[in-house]
């Protein structure tokens, strides 16, 4: 007799999109074969919401364009009002494997984590984001007062209790993701890390690099003031 299949823990994927339409199917087929799955279209411009619908997402479209951090809190707010245990962030790029999923499972089966973050081998990067990665991490190490593998990667999960202290957040862009870390590790919650792809095939960014400076110091003293404030 052969052994059941695993129960498949109560996760969403939620794909976070803005102008993605060449790269969204593929990470919808790829993460539908372990998880439902949940698009939100960040005001593109482009065919991403229609592309993700025909590829099987439920979408939610966001009008205009409020950056990814608006667009992960529409995401937590629907897991949350449809009763997930937690959701796993892709990026739409392709630049996650859709494959690697159950190695979330499994660090959440086994840990009960709150926040695991899908860590990259900075090695494998383009020398320019190579850099500017390293250099934010060691920073933020500092701010967070413990250390920290990789805090813009997009691939991560994130459980229901977390989602719901992160909901009031005024963050917008990337910095959002950033907080996140900040505020689990405050409130005591659990943070792994799990090894991922680093996969880069040309994608364009959508960072505007003094913005992204200026809001990386402004995250960074933000961060600071968390860790240092009393509960």
């Amino acid at each position: 007799m052969s052994s059941p299949s695993p129960v498949k823990p109560n996760i969403l994927a939620l794909i976070p999109a803005f102008n993605e339409e060449v790269g969204v199917a593929d990470v919808i087929h790829g993460a539908s074969k372990y998880l439902p799955v949940l698009v939100v279209d960040d005001g593109s411009h482009d065919r991403t919401a229609q592309i993700a619908e025909e590829a099987g997402a439920v979408v939610l479209r966001q009008v205009p364009n409020q950056g990814k951090g608006a667009a992960m809190r529409a995401g937590f707010q629907y897991a949350l009002q449809n009763g997930y245990a937690g959701v796993i962030t892709l990026d739409a790029d392709r630049q996650h494997n859709p494959d690697e999923i159950p190695i979330f499972f499994d660090c959440y089966t086994q840990t009960q984590a709150d926040l695991i973050i899908g860590a990259r081998d900075f090695r494998k990067m383009p020398i320019v984001r190579r850099c500017s990665n390293t250099i934010g991490r060691v920073m933020f190490s500092w701010a967070l007062g413990q250390k920290d593998r990789d805090n813009q990667s997009g691939y991560r999960f994130i459980s229901n209790r977390l989602m719901e202290k992160l909901i009031g957040s005024t963050e917008r862009g990337f910095e959002f993701e950033v907080e996140m870390l900040a505020v689990c590790v405050k409130l005591g919650y659990r943070l792994e890390w799990v090894t991922i792809q680093t996969i880069y095939a040309g994608e364009k960014s959508h960072i505007v690099p003094l913005r992204h400076i200026v809001n990386w110091f402004r995250i960074i003293a933000k961060t600071r003031r968390i860790m240092r404030t009393s509960n």
